[in-house]
């Protein structure tokens, strides 16, 4: 089958690669489209293309004019020049991973659609961006009527599409299998400092929902309490996150505080998670975490608040929870469960072998890859059944 997976602004780049890589293992001919890789981008394309075909020209401007409002204003332009008079992929099933731009979206999908092209797209969140980004999100719901076959990673999500008004039979459930990211380096190693303390971290991109402000407002009640043990911060700011760091220093506690900002390569992400004595996932809402799948097998105790697929983790042989769930948008709560992980090393060790025993049981690319060219396969027979309605 001749696969065109489509991922713009390569949103889950490690995701697309590891689906691509298993149905080309599988025999079929994938390309991955997305926009030009960056020195941040670990993915090296095996068993499948990769074509450059979005942003090419905002991102050879990126490195002069930054990712500010004239960079985000050219994409824009860029991408809806593509949509509606760009090439369309050739293929036998278009598999959209993410929609980056919804009014420019409506058009290459009218146009796939009227071609009679099958389409299937990974809703890996029910709200759009976590409703941090009206302007991309505003019509995504819309959308997703233009598609024969939706994929969704659990139940959470396929509930709220029903509620939403999306018919059952057009959602499959894919399960989200654990990644793995780039391996660290000597170099990346390099680059994080020692802890001398237990350390928390919180890592990956940094917005609103993931609730970062919750486990500031925890562990300084923790530090107040005479709790040893330091918040390391690593990933990418989508927000202003100056005024929570200011609430840290102000408080006295600065030299328990470590951040590395920015994009990060995936071989420092792994340096840091390698360092890292206890993860902290403390989000308002998900319905799938990319950044917990991608740390399990590293088997640090997780602390995560009980939403989406947190909550929905399969317990151990011994009917106990691979991770301390937590109730959400709850810092009191939070501090509390944090506490026993920070003061004994015994329990970490316990939590975190949960952790690497759940990350073996959640599934693989190889099945990931089959289940989704079943999806596929339905897709083909509905997009053939709306061509034979309209003839």
């Amino acid at each position: 089958m001749k696969v065109a997976m489509i991922d713009p602004s390569l949103f889950t780049g490690r995701y697309d690669d590891s689906l691509c890589t298993a149905m080309g293992g599988q025999g079929h001919e994938v390309t991955l489209y997305g926009r030009p890789l960056r020195s941040t981008d670990a993915i090296q394309p095996q068993l499948y293309k990769y074509s450059k075909r979005y942003f090419r020209f905002g991102e050879a401007l990126r490195p002069l004019i930054g990712e500010g409002a004239a960079f985000r204003a050219i994409k824009a332009a860029e991408y809806m020049a593509d949509s509606l008079i760009g090439p369309k992929p050739a293929a036998d099933v278009i598999h959209y991973q993410w929609l980056p731009f919804a009014p420019a979206d409506r058009h290459i999908l009218r146009r796939l659609e009227v071609a009679g092209t099958p389409l299937v797209h990974t809703v890996h969140n029910a709200s759009a961006y976590h409703g941090d980004a009206a302007l991309q999100g505003r019509g995504y719901a819309s959308l997703l009527d233009h598609f024969d076959q939706l994929i969704v990673h659990g139940g959470t999500t396929r509930d709220a599409l029903v509620v939403q008004g999306v018919a059952a039979d057009r959602i499959a459930v894919v399960p989200h299998p654990p990644m793995r990211l780039a391996a660290a380096t000597e170099q990346s190693r390099a680059a994080v400092p020692h802890a001398a303390l237990p350390r928390l971290l919180f890592f990956g991109t940094i917005r609103p929902y993931k609730g970062l402000d919750l486990l500031i407002d925890a562990c300084l009640s923790l530090w107040k309490s005479g709790a040893r043990f330091e918040l390391a911060i690593a990933g990418k700011p989508f927000m202003e996150i100056a005024p929570l760091l200011t609430t840290v220093t102000d408080a006295g506690f600065g030299d328990h505080l470590r951040t590395d900002l920015g994009f990060l390569e995936e071989s420092r992400l792994t340096a840091w998670i390698e360092s890292a004595d206890l993860l902290a996932f403390p989000y308002r809402h998900i319905d799938s975490s990319g950044a917990f799948l991608s740390a399990l097998h590293h088997g640090k105790a997780t602390v995560c608040t009980d939403t989406g697929l947190f909550g929905s983790l399969p317990d151990t042989s011994e009917g106990k929870s691979p991770v301390t769930l937590v109730p959400t948008e709850d810092a009191p709560a939070l501090a509390q469960s944090l506490l026993p992980l920070i003061e004994s090393a015994a329990i970490r060790r316990e939590m975190g072998a949960r952790a690497a025993a759940l990350g073996q049981r959640l599934g693989d690319w190889n099945e990931a890859g089959s289940l989704t060219v079943d999806v596929y396969r339905e897709a083909q027979l509905r997009a053939a059944h709306r061509a034979g309605a309209r003839a």
